[in-house]
This record gives C-alpha cells, sequence and structure tokens, in this order.
C-alpha cells in the first residue's frame, strides 16, 4: 500500500494524457494557446464564475490576487489580512511578501477550519482601536477538502469594506453548506477571488506545476491576467511591474484531462471517506467529521490521536504496512523563516493540532483497503 503513487493515480488516464500531449507538441503553441484558454473556460464553468486565468502554481495565484487588489488600490502595505493559523506556509508567504500584515486565526475545533467567530471578534475589535492592524482582507484555506465558509459573517465582512479571498488548493468540486456571496455554493467562488493550485498530488494534479486564479470581478481579472505576463498588458508595453506566472499549453492540456474526472474522483474519495468513518471504532481516535449538507472532497484523510500515542500509532501502522503522513507537523508562524516575525503564543490550538494529527491514505485506496485500515487500527492497543 502507497500513501499516494502518482504514477498509479495517472494509469488509467495514460492514452488520453498522452494524447493531449502530443497534440500540444504538434501545434507548435506552448504558451497563450488554445488549451489554456480551453481550460480557464472549463475550470470557471466548473465554479460558476466569470473568470479563470491559469497560472503557474497555487502559490504564485495568492500572489497574484493580492498584488492585483494592491494594483488596484483597495489593499495597500500593512494592511490585515486574516490567514488560518494551520494552513500551508504558501497561504501566509504571499501575505507577509507583500508588506501587509498577517493576522493568524485559530482552527475550528469541529472542522479543523479557519474560525469565522474568532475573525469576526477580531475585526470588531479593529474597530474599537484594541488593536493595532486595519483589517482589510480575509484569506480562508478549505483545509483537507472541507469548505470553510459562513455566508452570515461573509456578509458582515463584506459590509465593512472587507476582501473575501479562498486558498481553494485542496477543495476543487467541493460544495459549501450555504452559499457565497455570488449565490453559489461551489468553493473557489463563494468570495471575491479565489487560488487553486494543481501541483500533482492534488485531487486535480498536473504533471507539475500549475495553478489558477477564479474571479467574477472584471478589474481583477485583466489585472491578474497582466502581472501574471510581466505586467504586460500588450506586447512589449508593461502597465504593471509583474511576474512570469504563466500557465504552459502541455499543463493545460493535462488538466483538461483531469477536470473531466473530478466528480469521479471526489465521488470515490467520498467513499473511501465513508468507509473510515464506518469502520473506525478506537477510542483513541478522533474521525474528521462528514457534514451531511456539504459536499466534501477528502484532499486528506486527517485523523486525531492524543500527542502522547500519535508516534507509536504510526509506528504501529508502519510495521503493518499502512503508510500516513502529517499535515503539517508545524504551523507556518514557527517555520525558521518567520522565527522573529511571530510572538509564540501559550496553548496555540494550531500547534497543539499540529501534534495529533495524522494523515491517512486516500488517494489510491479503494473502500474495501480502507476497512482494512479501520481494522489494523482498531487493533492497536496504547
Amino acid at each position: 500500500m502507497n500513501f499516494l503513487n502518482l504514477a498509479e493515480t495517472n494509469a488509467p488516464l495514460l492514452a488520453e494524457l498522452e494524447e493531449a500531449a502530443s497534440k500540444v507538441i504538434r501545434s507548435g503553441c506552448y504558451l497563450h494557446g488554445p488549451e489554456t484558454k480551453a481550460f480557464e473556460n472549463e475550470l470557471a464553468d466548473l465554479c460558476g464564475a466569470r473568470y479563470a486565468i491559469g497560472v503557474s502554481n497555487g502559490l504564485d495565484a495568492i500572489r497574484l490576487i493580492l498584488k492585483g487588489y494592491m494594483e488596484l488600490g483597495l489593499l495597500h502595505k500593512g494592511d490585515g489580512v486574516m490567514v488560518a493559523g494551520n494552513t500551508y506556509i504558501a497561504t501566509l508567504l504571499p501575505v507577509t511578501e507583500f508588506g501587509l500584515s498577517p493576522i493568524i486565526i485559530d482552527p475550528e475545533p469541529r472542522t479543523m477550519n479557519f474560525d469565522w467567530e474568532q475573525a469576526l471578534d477580531v475585526i470588531r475589535q479593529s474597530e474599537e482601536g484594541k488593536c493595532e492592524e486595519r483589517v482589510k482582507a480575509v484569506l480562508v484555506t478549505h483545509l483537507y477538502g472541507t469548505p470553510s465558509w459562513n455566508l452570515e459573517i461573509a456578509r458582515e465582512l463584506r459590509d465593512r469594506g472587507i476582501l473575501i479571498f479562498e486558498d481553494n488548493a485542496q477543495a476543487i468540486g467541493a460544495l459549501s453548506a450555504e452559499p457565497g456571496l455570488n449565490g453559489v455554493r461551489m468553493t473557489g467562488n463563494l468570495a471575491d477571488a479565489a487560488a487553486f493550485s494543481f501541483y500533482p498530488t492534488k485531487n486535480v494534479g498536473a504533471l507539475g506545476d500549475a495553478g489558477a486564479v477564479v474571479t467574477n470581478d472584471r478589474q481583477l481579472a485583466d489585472v491578474v491576467r497582466a502581472l501574471a505576463n510581466y505586467g504586460s498588458t500588450e506586447r512589449y508595453r508593461n502597465r504593471y511591474a509583474g511576474f512570469n506566472c504563466r500557465l504552459d499549453e502541455i499543463q493545460a492540456a493535462m488538466l483538461r484531462v483531469k477536470l473531466r474526472r473530478l466528480d469521479e474522483e471526489s465521488d470515490r474519495r467520498n467513499a473511501v471517506a465513508r468507509a473510515y468513518a464506518a469502520g473506525i471504532r478506537n477510542d483513541l481516535v478522533t474521525l474528521p467529521e462528514i457534514f451531511p449538507d456539504m459536499r466534501q472532497v477528502w484532499h486528506q484523510y486527517v485523523i486525531r490521536v492524543p500527542e502522547e500515542h500519535r508516534d507509536a500509532l504510526r509506528n504501529y501502522l508502519a510495521e503493518k504496512g499502512v503508510p500516513t503522513d502529517v499535515h503539517y507537523p508545524t504551523p507556518p508562524v514557527y517555520q525558521p523563516c518567520y522565527e522573529h516575525s511571530f510572538n509564540p503564543r501559550e496553548n496555540d490550538p494550531s500547534l497543539a493540532l499540529s501534534h495529533t494529527c495524522i494523515s491517512l491514505p486516500i488517494a489510491n485506496l479503494t473502500p474495501e483497503q480502507a476497512g482494512e485500515v479501520a481494522r489494523i487500527i482498531n487493533e492497536f492497543i496504547a
């Protein structure tokens, strides 16, 4: 059993992928071509959004959203941007890169996602002058494929002029329990703009790096498209000091093949998650919650175990041939690159959570294999 085997993941699609790659190679068009345009249209249609811009990776997608709104004058250096404390570091890096002020929000225990109630409390404190940062944006991560959304609070934020962005790297195809500000439930189109990652391990994975920005904001879409191409709005005319963040035609072609299988992949992962939920009966294990009013897509299946038993359980599973992982062992603010940027907190929920998480294999599993993993877990005695 593998935790993730990309060759196995791609094997059923090999003929289609090879044909798509060959078509691009023969075309002689490797950037700004028909595959990228078609993929952008298909992704926008999936999300029910007006615009999708293919870019180089998920990190750059977040960078382009933030930089885009700075170019539009809606974000400025020093503005506060709320970020989940237990996300991957890629969510935080662009915030600090552009001189914005990150405000770390704790995970909500049931979902392990961004705590919207805490975020609203912080905003109210900011308005009352009880904290220094002026909150101008919220960047929520749909962690592990579970939507993070609260329509009532999102509307309150919108009324205050606060921008809302989604880090949708792990939740393509997921449906929130409530509609977003744009009237649809699909993650990636709940708020003002969303960043997508198509890193090879994602539910829709490229055969290299790739990402996208999705939005209904025409001005932002135009700025993002220009920023991703050296800031150029026409050849040899650079309106912005931009970047090289383009999506290439080969990866766009690969992603078109993968995108057609998204519903099938989501259904399979949900079947595996249900098998885990039905089979694991060990009192030491806290299972991730399945929310019947949402569509979760289970980028990872993350259980929680008391810190003092986590390594023992992982070692036991490894001996039984069950690989595991930890997403993520160290929260971003505790990484060496931020050693002097954040003050350590006592009883930090993100840090506590990072010490209890175990990711079980889900990407290449069948429900029957998940049932066998559950049986092995049930036999673990601390």
